[in-house]
């Protein structure tokens, strides 16, 4: 999939502790990683437990460049989460960290037949065999919306991801010469197209599992010269905070951003720092079932239209449904979902068409701009509201905050004391509703799942 012995002298990876692997090298290992298995009579299902490290990501390109469908999991999720998985799917493989605990939770599961700075492959007790075949297309599963505690799964082919990994090497001009930092983890669908999009033009990618919080993650940018950097708007809203556009970063030249709406103003505001300093800010739009992106907003047209997603990705089509649904055609599109081992035998159920359950529009020049989440609605007194739009209201007086609610009441999560009356204001002159409508909660921090989004399900429970 990756073509590694085309750019065989080339920097693969650079690690945060000093480790660099050619794409030659990174070759030699995944045969090493493949021999471990042995001879293969009947195509088996590896769960690849991930962190942002090299073992990891040679657990993931060794399962592509071999076509054996992988699982990618959190490798920090609790075990008892990763055993029901384990549970429902069946795995004949587990590539896993090996510390002692997690050594202790499967010693009973499997047998330890290679391993790699840390890393171990287990052969499990399952048996291909006694299941289903996987379908001859399947290549990788990812979990839906980044949380690993369900067991559906997004079924995708390696057309789905070669497609849509040569979709944003097309737009964002990707080459050999880039060096990306890993900002999100590889389990997820976003943080997974930045690895596939730069390997599939002989890249380097930079490793880390640091945070942008931590010091030792801007002096690996800094000294080992990073040239992009990609996040969700809880990213670039955090990162403003810490004065990111205050700092001495010539290298980092592409910013990009999706998973989620970031407020326009924001956007506006990093696109104007981006074209002073002769840097590009892309603000994207996509979802895993469609392998990560479905839009872009082109660099030339993004101030005149900062608050929009743009338009489809090379090889995409977006159209509306009559109710504003926002449908994409493409060949990134998945076969469909899984929610237990036989599942992973099915064919291609969407044919290359995605509902994406998001309401937008689109202007006279054939931009779009989402509206709001179908599902993110309540009704207060008649009225039906969108809490994306509401939250959206919000984000000039702080952009730390979060909507949920339910009939007749809008609970609005905020971080910084203060701001009720500022907000009950805001919100009743922008809505029309009475500020018994909305209620306001001061709480220390907005929670957000692994992948960086705005933990929506923990807010609602809380009220």
């Amino acid at each position: 999939m990756f073509g590694l012995d085309k750019h065989r002298d080339s920097l693969a990876v650079i690690t945060d502790d000093g480790v660099r692997m050619t794409y030659g090298d990174l070759g030699e290992e995944v045969t090493k990683w493949k021999q471990g298995m042995g001879m293969l009579k009947v195509k088996p299902l590896v769960f690849c437990l991930c962190t942002n490290s090299l073992p990891s990501l040679l657990g993931y390109v060794s399962c592509m460049e071999e076509g054996i469908p992988c699982v990618l999991l959190d490798a920090r999720k609790d075990s008892e989460t990763i055993q029901s998985l384990v549970d429902v799917y069946c795995p004949e493989y587990i590539w896993t960290p090996s510390d002692e605990k997690i050594e202790a939770e499967f010693q009973q599961k499997g047998t330890v037949i290679y391993q790699f700075r840390g890393y171990s492959l287990l052969r499990t007790h399952h048996k291909a065999g006694n299941h289903a075949p996987l379908h001859p297309d399947l290549a990788l599963c990812l979990t839906t919306s980044g949380s690993t505690g369900s067991p559906k799964l997004v079924r995708l082919t390696e057309r789905n991801l070669l497609s849509n990994a040569e979709s944003i090497t097309s737009y964002l001009g990707i080459d050999e010469k880039e060096r990306p930092v890993t900002t999100l983890p590889m389990y997820y669908s976003y943080g997974l197209s930045v690895i596939n999009s730069h390997l599939i033009k002989g890249a380097t990618i930079m490793l880390t599992d640091k945070s942008y919080a931590q010091r030792e993650f801007w002096n690996f940018v800094r000294e080992e010269g990073v040239t992009s950097m990609s996040g969700v708007p809880y990213t670039w809203e955090m990162l403003r905070r810490l004065r990111f556009m205050r700092m001495d970063l010539p290298l980092v030249k592409t910013m990009t951003q999706a998973g989620g709406k970031l407020n326009a103003e924001i956007a506006k505001e990093y696109i104007n720092w981006a074209k002073e300093q002769g840097k590009r800010f892309f603000v994207m739009y996509g979802q895993t079932e469609a392998t990560a992106r479905m839009s872009y907003l082109p660099w030339e047209q993004a101030l005149d239209k900062y608050s929009s997603i743009g338009v489809a990705v090379p090889g995409g089509r977006f159209r509306l449904e009559e109710d504003g649904e926002l449908v994409y055609e493409g060949e990134n599109v998945c076969m469909g979902y899984a929610e237990c081992r036989d599942d992973l035998s099915k064919g291609d159920e969407n044919c290359g068409v995605l509902h994406t359950g998001d309401v937008a529009r689109v202007d006279e020049d054939g931009f779009y701009y989402i509206v709001g989440r179908k599902k993110r609605f309540v009704k207060v007194w008649g009225n039906r509201c969108n809490l994306d739009a509401i939250e959206q209201l919000i984000k000039p007086i702080t952009t730390s905050c979060a909507c949920v609610g339910v009939d007749d009441k809008i609970t609005v999560f905020v971080t910084q004391s203060g701001l009720d009356k500022e907000i009950k204001e805001t919100l009743t002159k922008k809505t029309g509703l009475n500020s018994i409508a909305f209620d306001i909660k001061e709480i220390e921090s907005i929670p957000v799942k692994d992948n960086g989004k705005i933990d929506y399900p923990i807010l609602q429970q809380w009220i």
